[in-house]
């Protein structure tokens, strides 16, 4: 079984990926496009995270990054049903403690929808601001994956120790209306796919394309297997960009397009290879554009993605 997520627009605005509308967008235009995802059938809508963009790095990844649980929180109030994705949060620029109170709010605030996503980073001067270790990130996620799993699980005085962080005798309330909060690892590097084999509940890859995901679905499965872990583990994908119909505008080269039966025989090659969610985006030249496709998309490709 295939579900589909959508990043949110607005909230990150790279160069990368942002259509031109969203930089004139706020609150109103974000609470539309989560309400669309929640009235649609969408999984989750997601949520980036950098605490500051250095100035070299602003030409190419902009300089608008929201809070991802001041932002899904905000947007837990205006939605019912659709799950809340941090994708991802850098968990090595905050002490687990601190990552662990904001999740455990966000899960109760919102009646257990927190989906907590979770990578190592990559931009050096924003971990040197913040006195955070940049050359260890990769330990410090491995080893604040482990203290989130305590920190957010049954106890409400939680203990962990390990090399970094130590903590016991805390009480940690309100806890999360999740039993066990999903956390799923990004990433495709050797290092994040071991992370998400070994302790993740679900793997987000970090763009590869198609022909590239059945062989580290395959690693990432023979890495679990290796170790003996049983429990099951949703694989993710990102889509190429979509528009539901004919275009009557330029929208990419590697964007999608067409009948809306055409565009879901495509992207059930995901699901035959193993992925259980997808991650969509559209090409949109204004709100309204956008969520005219989500709901086109759930309406008339959805229902043929399985």
């Amino acid at each position: 079984m295939v579900v589909y997520g959508i990043q949110l627009p607005v909230q990150s605005q790279s160069t990368l990926y942002a259509e031109p509308w969203e930089a004139a967008a706020g609150p109103g235009d974000l609470v539309a496009v989560a309400r669309t995802a929640d009235t649609c059938g969408f999984d989750y809508i997601a949520c980036c995270d950098h605490v500051a963009i250095p100035r070299r790095l602003a030409d190419a990844m902009g300089t608008v990054w929201y809070d991802p649980v001041a932002t899904l929180s905000f947007l837990a109030a205006t939605t019912e049903r659709v799950r809340l994705l941090t994708h991802v949060a850098v968990v090595g620029l905050r002490h687990p403690l601190l990552t662990a109170k904001a999740c455990a709010t966000l899960d109760r605030l919102s009646g257990g929808r927190l989906v907590l996503g979770v990578g190592a980073g990559h931009v050096a001067e924003e971990f040197a601001a913040v006195g955070a270790d940049f050359a260890g990130r990769g330990a410090v996620l491995d080893e604040s994956v482990d203290a989130l799993r305590a920190a957010l699980g049954p106890d409400e005085c939680p203990e962990h120790t390990g090399a970094r962080f130590a903590f016991r005798d805390l009480a940690l309330a309100p806890r999360p209306v999740q039993e066990r909060i999903p956390l799923w690892i990004g990433g495709s590097s050797p290092a994040a796919l071991r992370r998400a084999a070994l302790k993740g509940d679900g793997w987000l890859p970090q763009g590869d394309p198609r022909d590239r995901l059945p062989e580290l679905i395959g690693k990432l499965k023979g890495l679990r297997e290796k170790a003996g872990i049983e429990e099951p583990v949703t694989i993710g994908a990102l889509t190429e960009p979509l528009y539901v119909g004919v275009p009557g505008w330029d929208i990419g080269r590697r964007a999608l397009s067409g009948d809306p039966r055409a565009l879901a025989a495509s992207l059930r090659a995901y699901g035959e290879m193993g992925v259980e969610q997808i991650q969509v985006r559209f090409r949109s030249r204004s709100r309204t554009e956008l969520t005219d496709q989500m709901a086109a998309f759930a309406a008339e490709v959805a229902p043929h993605l399985n």
